[in-house]
């Protein structure tokens, strides 16, 4: 399988998604004038690659140091997308929530995720700012 590259921009967020070292990941700013758009190519390569998924263990990576409420709702499509997969398919998928340790509004949104999810692994990651 392919994999994808969404390259920043003042907008968006760098997306990766990468199918060999199962991991797609987040990182940037996120505020499209047109979510739905930008979503469309994620969500393509994410339903293909969770087909294919076997056992092994799917890491999301997300460090988002801004992101409006259109991409908060695109977040928990991806989170229902995943959480669905592991209570129905058993597939092994790990979120990490990573956010700078003085951003306390980032490191809320993470919390405020992670306590509507019920079977998706959600780690809250500090890094250092």
């Amino acid at each position: 399988m392919e994999n994808l590259a969404i390259k920043a921009t003042k907008q968006t967020p760098k997306i990766s998604c990468n199918a060999d070292n199962h991991v797609l990941e987040f990182q940037g700013e996120s505020y499209p004038e047109n979510m739905a758009e930008f979503a469309v190519p994620i969500f393509s390569w994410l339903e293909e690659y969770l087909e294919q998924l076997g056992d092994q263990t799917f890491t999301v990576n997300i460090e988002l140091a801004y992101f409006n409420s259109s991409s908060s709702k695109m977040l928990l499509d991806l989170f229902d997308i995943l959480e669905k997969q592991v209570e129905d398919n058993g597939k092994d998928i790990m979120v990490n929530w990573i956010y700078d340790a003085d951003d306390a509004g980032i490191e809320e949104y993470g919390e405020e995720f992670q306590e509507d999810l019920e079977s998706l692994t959600f780690n809250l990651v500090q890094k250092d700012g």
